[in-house]
């Protein structure tokens, strides 16, 4: 019995910033978002996360609950969402984030094989303006090549 795997990317993310180091973490939903999310209602491009009394935090991660609010009133579209670490992966990453002055950004949202949500989490360098040209330029070439 193979299950279906639905992957939401954050195509912004990857062109954006520079990847240091992925990371996977699993995250706390309602069970109306859930279904929104099974049903492809997510928008992730402006959601990040951040470090806040010893546990991580998805910000701006867009859930439309049209249909699913009954029962459910408090939920609200954006509310920050609450990512599964263990300690140890969790002081690793604010010790860099706050050293290094690097950035978490979601890459994409995807259901492992025992239908759990997971979200893949990048800790990440800001591209500059001329660096985005650069990155440009090597996309473009990398599919030149794939033509040719």
């Amino acid at each position: 019995m193979s299950k279906k795997i639905k992957i939401f990317q954050n195509r912004k993310a990857r062109f954006n910033y520079e990847t240091i180091q992925k990371l996977e973490a699993g995250i706390v939903l309602f069970g109306n978002e859930i279904r929104s999310i099974r049903d492809g209602k997510v928008v992730l491009d402006n959601s990040y996360a951040v470090f806040k009394k010893g546990e991580i935090w998805v910000l701006n991660l867009y859930v439309d609950l049209k249909g699913y609010k009954k029962g459910f009133e408090t939920s609200d579209n954006v509310r920050p969402k609450k990512l599964l670490l263990k300690k140890k992966q969790i002081e690793r990453i604010s010790q860099s984030l706050r050293s290094n002055n690097y950035t978490m950004v979601p890459l994409n949202l995807h259901f492992n094989n025992k239908g759990f949500l997971k979200m893949e989490l990048s800790i990440s360098k800001g591209r500059k303006k001329a660096d985005l040209r650069e990155y440009k330029k090597q996309q473009d070439w990398k599919k030149e090549k794939q033509r040719l």
